[in-house]
Parts: structure tokens; C-alpha cells; sequence
């Protein structure tokens, strides 16, 4: 556990008094000053208030996108509390580590980070209101119990509410969070079952929520120009007509954060209303300085990967035992080359950040899925002290992990300063929001197998052709050493070759497992088919017996038993039949397993292919293990139907960047197209398999496994290998 969720007893404990008793728990507070001084009674922040009416306010403390979160994290608190769930009412914290702990979104890491800390918050609290009654009453704690927000004796019958104990409570000493008792798993009522998302409501109603709904009194609105060409710059500028546009208040260069700090590369104009602002834009004349930048496009990618996939690796992943003598000796070689491009991330609510700069202070509305990494990244550029950055936390329209990088809070943090008093919105248009991301790199694989007489896997090795520099890949293009099966596999060889691009790039949902997951599940089909049996079998033969096997650096240890589990489910979950399909009828079943982001998952997809090509998927069958507990099953479904949706969207209709003279030439949905209704699945099929070990997060390990499930589906309704994505069954071979 990192530091900053470290609690003493004397930091766990603030009160606030509003309007009669009001108790706050706060878990991982920092002190004030004055409490640091020794002072007692501060005034702080609080997971958990209790009101004189006897309900219950919790603080969710990390981004809601959707992952559900916003309900997950306060059912923990309200579980070991011993609340009924329908007194609590749920308010979204400030952006703030030092009171909260981690806050962010990504990695699936909310849950497991939080699974105990919640509960021992709610745990505490309601140790502090029982010891408050029996002191009050004069009986031994342990003859008292707690529930739906009261304290009862049953030897005399009495009964108090929480809020009638409050100004007792806060007499007492906290416990230590490591000692308090939580409940057993018998005991639960909130956690395992079903919770509506408590913003569904409000969104259902088209009530304000998200970033782009922001609206405050004299609020001023700004669009972005940017420079085409990422890391290019603005070499003249004529901007008369721009400010001659009625509304317009002021046009300001700016630095996006792709460029040294001194350097701009994009223009905000400032008007009384986007609208105005948007139309003042298109009257900028811009003169950029892109240098040799145009020479990167994806043309010339694909000619470097060629050249390199011909030559010897240039950088070193993994390399142990005799690969290449395996391989000669070996009974059988299978080698395929398989790649995927660079994707966009293309959220429903385009990126967007609200700013107010007054007196050196200076406060953000951000959706924003890693709040403090942009408050240091605003800091920097602004030469502000990170405590004088206030960050309100909105819901948001959809991240992926787009909103990991906080380069329109950078933006908008400038703009707010040079219209100080004015609060001010900046708001990218869906054109702005392609064609200036942080896109998932693409990449290409040249693989190569060997299996034994009894078909079974004995050296692996593949040349990865991505982006980097100096032997070291740009960010989210990374193949790891512990890619399966390379740890299991005794003679393995991973070798890499780095690409330059101008293109920044981020993380994607489930990022490197999203290409990685296509590439390793599909080519082990193949060696599968090469080895005569299903891909189920294949996979369970090189897992071998259940273990853990050893830890490498910051990856999650795989546990072979978990993912045998979970494969053995998915195929008796949906009657998979050990032979090889015959595409009969066009029709195809395809499966794939994928361990990511501690989450096993393993899937299969009966998909129907058309005389013309056409691929309908008619239905997805998943298991997945992520713990001991499913903490919100309704919204665990919902998370996994919605990535398998997604990876199915990144796989089968088109969704690619391009790259032309150095810069992105997508604009729309026209040209990055969104699954349709009619094109989803009319049933994802989802079970869970239960295992004795914390619970894990979920936003991401259900989707790589889908896309592998696809082309092994197609591969059997049509005998056509699909080795390039996004799939084109027109030109793929056999």
C-alpha cells in the first residue's frame, strides 16, 4: 500500500458541525494546519457524513466514465458501516490525494486498490457510534449490534439512531484501521448485489453532469486552432479578422504540451459563445512550422516495417533457452505475420475543460481520468504551485483512457490566465478530437512456432515492429517478457524494432492486451490447428498443472489454475464441441482467453459470414474470474457486454487512423466508424467464476479476449486467416 493511503489514528477523525450534529469519518485526511499544530476539531473533507435526519452521505472520491464507480466504491463504505443502502446519498469529492488517496481511473485499479481501505472506513465509523452507545448506556460493546443506520441492545430493548450518537462518537479515539473487524462474507447485504448507478437518473433525464455541461455566471467560451502536425509550431500568424468577429474578447497562442514549454502550437480564440468563437477560427491565418514532420504517414510506416521484419531485431525483449534450435529440430514450424494500426479513442463527449484564474488561484471543472497528474502537468506549465490549483471532478462522456492525458486541462488552465475573473470553457469540436489524441500505436508481428511429435508447443519467437527511439518504445507500445505463453514456453525469443513517428500516443482501453490479445490467442490458433486439436485444448495443455508462476517486475502474476478454470467454464457455459467447426453454412464458433489487468477471461463468439463477405456476430459467451467478489453484478455485466462490444468495434468495421503528410486525416464518424445497434450481438452471455483472492478490477480484461474470438470464428466459417486489423476478408489467405 503506497504511503499516501497510510492513516494514524489521530488523522482518522474530523468533525463538522452543519446545522446540527454532523459526523464526518474521514479516512486518509490529511491534517490541517491548525490539527498539525495540535489543535483538535479541523474542519476537513469526509468520506461519510451522517445527518441529523439519520441518512448518510458518502464521497466517492475517483472519476465515474461509466465504469460504475461512482456506486462501487461507496457500497464498501456503506456495507461495513451498516447502512441500508437507500439512506445513502453519494456526492463526488474534490480532486485531492493528499485527503483522498489515489484518485484516477485506469488499470482496473479501483477496486482492488480500494477494497479494503473502503470498508475499513466504514468499519471504523461504526466501531466509534457502537462504542458511543455503549458508553452512553453503560454495557459492553460486544453486547450491542448495528444495522440500517441504528445501534441496538437487545438485553433492554433499547435502540438509538447513528445520528443521535454523533456528538459522542466524536469523542472517541479511532480505532487503528488495520485492526477494526470487518464483516464476514455471510454478513454482507450491500456487496454481491445489484446497484443502480446513482447518476443513471439524472443522465436518463438529461441532467447536467459531464464536463461539457459546465456552466457558471459570465462564463466565455474558446476553440482551439492547433497545428495539423503534432510537434509543429506557429511560424506567423494574422489574426485581425478573427478579433473583428462580433463577441470575440481575445485570441491567445498557447502550448498544447507537445512542444518545449516557451514554444506554441495552437491558438485559442475567446468569444461570448463557442459558437462565435468557432466561427472566428475559421477567419485565422496561420502560417506552421512543421520542418521535416511531414515526412511521417502510414504509408511509410508500413514500407519501415516491411524493412525492418526482413532484418534482425534492433532491441532485446526476452530471450532464454535454444529458440532457434527448437525450431530446426522441431516437427513442425508455423510462422505468420500479423499487424493492427493505430486507433483513436473518439469518446461521445469530446474532450473539453472549464477554467477560472483569479487572483493567482485557479480552479478546473475537468473530466478528467487522472486529476493530479494534471494539476502537476498545469502547475508546470503555469508555474503555479500545485495548492493553489483547485480541481472539480465531473462525470465523463466516455474515456478509455483518452482522458489519462490531461493535455485539454493544460489548455484551458492557459486560457483561463489570460482572461483572469472570466470563467472560461474550452470545448474541442469531434474534428479537433480526432485529429489531435493520443492514439494507440500501431504495430506489426513476424511469428514463429515450433511443435513437437505430440503437437505440443516448444519454442516461440517473434520480431515486434513498433514506435520508439533509442531501443525504447513511445508510450502504450510495449510487448512484455511475460506475454503468454512466453513464460511457460522453455525456449522463447522476443525481440523488438522501434519505429519513429511524430504521433503521440496513449493508453487504450485495456492498452497493449487490446493488440496484443488479437496477435498471441490468433497465431496459437493456428498452431492449434497445426497441432490437430481446438484452441481450448491447446491452451490448456500449455498451462500444464495449476501454479503460480514467478513474478516479473510490475506485471500481475499468473496463476495457470485461474485461467484453466475459466476456459473450462466458458466451453461448458456455451456446449463447445472439441472438434474443429466445418464452417458449415458460413457459420463459425472461435475462442480465445486473455489474463490482463489480474483479470482471467476467456470467450467464445459464434459469428455467420456472408457469400459477400458480410460478418454478422450472433452471440458471446464469457466467464471471468476477478476475485473472491463481484461487488456490483449488475454493473459487472454491463462493463464486460461493453468491451467485448468495443474490441468487437476495433476489430470488424473499419476503425483505423491514418497518417498523411504528418498529420491525422479522420475527422468523423463517418470515416471512424461506431458499432451500430443492429451490428452488436443481441446476446453477450456472462458468467463469473469465484476464486479465493481479493477482488480485481474489471473496465478492461474482458475485452481482448472478444477480437481473437472473432477472426478464429471467421477463420472457421470461411477457411480465410485474419491477420490485419481491422478485419477485410477480401485479400486474406489461408
Amino acid at each position: 500500500m503506497s504511503g499516501s493511503l497510510e492513516i494514524s489514528r489521530r488523522s482518522f477523525l474530523s468533525v463538522s458541525l452543519v446545522g446540527g450534529a454532523v459526523l464526518s469519518f474521514g479516512a486518509w485526511l490529511a491534517l490541517s494546519d491548525e490539527a498539525e499544530a495540535g489543535s483538535s476539531g479541523a474542519m476537513l473533507n469526509a468520506f461519510i457524513r451522517i445527518n441529523p435526519d439519520n441518512s448518510v452521505v458518502i464521497g466517492a472520491k475517483n472519476p465515474e466514465i461509466g465504469q460504475g464507480v461512482k456506486t462501487m466504491l461507496p457500497m464498501l463504505i456503506a456495507e461495513e458501516l451498516d447502512v441500508d443502502w437507500e439512506q445513502v446519498r453519494i456526492e463526488q469529492t474534490l480532486a485531492n490525494e493528499q485527503k483522498y488517496g489515489r484518485q484516477s481511473a485506469g488499470g482496473s485499479r479501483s477496486t482492488p486498490v480500494n477494497w479494503l481501505p473502503m470498508r475499513q472506513a466504514g468499519a471504523a465509523a461504526r466501531s466509534m457510534l457502537v462504542m458511543a452507545a455503549a458508553t452512553k448506556w453503560g454495557v459492553a460493546f460486544e453486547t450491542l449490534t448495528a444495522g440500517s443506520g441504528m445501534v441496538r441492545h437487545a438485553a433492554s430493548g433499547r435502540t438509538a439512531t447513528y445520528a443521535s450518537l454523533t456528538e459522542a462518537a466524536v469523542k472517541i479515539a479511532p480505532p487503528a484501521l488495520d485492526a477494526v473487524p470487518l464483516k464476514p462474507d455471510s454478513a454482507f447485504r450491500i456487496i454481491g448485489t445489484s446497484r443502480r448507478g446513482v447518476d443513471t437518473p439524472a443522465i436518463v433525464r438529461g441532467q447536467p453532469l459531464f464536463g461539457i455541461d459546465t456552466e457558471l455566471p459570465g462564463m466565455v467560451y474558446a476553440a482551439l486552432e492547433a497545428c495539423p502536425v503534432f510537434q509543429g509550431t506557429i511560424a506567423a500568424v494574422d489574426d485581425q479578422a478573427a478579433k473583428a468577429v462580433k463577441g470575440v474578447l481575445a485570441v491567445v497562442p498557447i502550448n498544447t504540451g507537445l512542444v518545449p514549454k516557451g514554444s506554441f502550437d495552437a491558438l485559442a480564440i475567446i468569444a461570448d459563445s463557442w459558437w462565435t468563437a468557432q466561427q472566428a477560427r475559421s477567419r485565422l491565418k496561420v502560417d506552421w512550422d512543421t520542418g521535416t514532420l511531414t515526412q511521417f504517414s502510414t504509408e511509410a510506416y508500413a514500407e519501415q516495417a516491411d524493412t525492418a521484419l526482413a532484418q534482425a531485431p534492433e532491441a532485446e525483449i526476452l530471450s532464454k533457452g535454444d529458440v532457434e534450435g527448437q525450431l530446426s529440430g522441431a516437427a513442425r514450424t508455423v510462422t505468420a505475420r500479423y499487424d493492427y494500426p493505430f486507433l483513436g479513442h473518439c469518446t461521445l463527449e469530446p474532450q473539453n475543460c472549464t477554467g477560472l484564474y483569479e487572483d493567482g488561484q485557479l480552479t478546473l471543472w475537468a473530466p478528467s481520468q487522472s486529476p493530479e497528474r494534471g494539476r502537476q502537468e498545469v502547475a508546470a506549465m503555469l508555474d503555479l504551485a500545485p495548492d493553489a490549483i483547485k480541481i472539480h471532478m465531473t462525470r465523463i462522456g466516455g474515456g478509455f483512457g483518452r482522458r489519462l492525458m490531461n493535455d485539454y486541462m493544460v489548455q484551458a488552465a492557459q486560457i483561463a490566465r489570460a482572461v483572469p475573473g472570466k470563467p472560461v470553457k474550452l470545448i474541442y469540436t469531434r474534428g479537433d478530437d480526432m485529429r489531435h489524441d493520443y492514439y494507440r500505436p500501431g504495430g506489426w508481428h513476424e511469428l514463429t512456432a515450433g511443435l513437437d511429435n505430440e503437437g505440443r508447443l516448444v519454442a516461440l519467437k517473434d520480431h515486434f515492429v513498433s514506435f520508439g527511439a533509442d531501443g525504447e518504445p513511445v508510450r502504450a507500445a510495449e510487448l512484455e517478457e511475460t506475454e503468454f505463453p512466453a513464460q511457460i514456453v522453455s525456449d522463447v525469443h522476443f525481440g523488438a524494432t522501434y519505429l519513429p513517428t511524430n504521433l503521440p500516443t496513449g493508453w487504450l482501453r485495456a492498452p497493449t492486451s487490446n493488440a496484443m490479445g488479437f496477435v498471441f490467442q490468433s497465431f496459437l490458433d493456428e498452431l492449434a490447428e497445426a497441432a490437430g486439436v481446438d484452441l481450448p485444448t491447446f491452451v490448456l495443455r500449455i498451462l500444464g498443472e495449476d501454479r503460480l508462476l514467478p513474478k516479473v517486475g510490475r506485471a500481475n502474476q499468473f496463476n495457470t489454475g485461474r485461467a484453466r478454470k475459466v476456459i473450462e467454464e466458458v466451453c461448458t457455459f456455451a456446449n463447445w464441441d472439441a472438434k474443429r467447426p466445418s464452417g458449415a453454412g458460413g457459420r463459425g464458433r472461435g475462442f480465445g482467453f486473455y489474463f490482463s489487468h489480474a483479470g482471467y477471461f476467456a470467450e467464445i463468439l459464434d459469428a455467420t459470414v456472408s457469400e459477400g463477405g458480410t460478418v454478422k456476430v450472433d452471440k458471446i459467451w464469457v466467464a471471468g474470474d476477478i476475485g473472491s467478489h463481484v461487488i456490483n453484478p449488475v454493473n459487472a455485466l454491463h462493463q464486460v457486454q461493453g468491451a467485448a462490444i468495443e474490441g468487437l468495434a476495433q476489430a470488424m468495421i473499419g476503425q483505423k487512423v491514418d497518417q498523411v503528410d504528418g498529420a491525422i486525416v479522420q475527422e468523423n464518424f463517418d470515416s471512424f466508424p461506431l458499432l451500430r445497434i443492429e451490428a452488436a450481438p443481441q446476446d453477450v452471455a456472462v458468467t463469473f467464476v469465484t476464486s479465493p483472492f481479493p477482488p480485481t478490477g474489471l473496465g478492461e480484461p474482458a475485452l481482448p479476449p472478444v477480437i481473437p474470438a472473432l477472426a478464429n470464428a471467421i477463420y472457421a466459417a470461411t477457411g480465410k486467416r485474419i491477420r490485419s486489423l481491422p478485419m477485410q476478408l477480401q485479400g486474406q489467405t489461408a
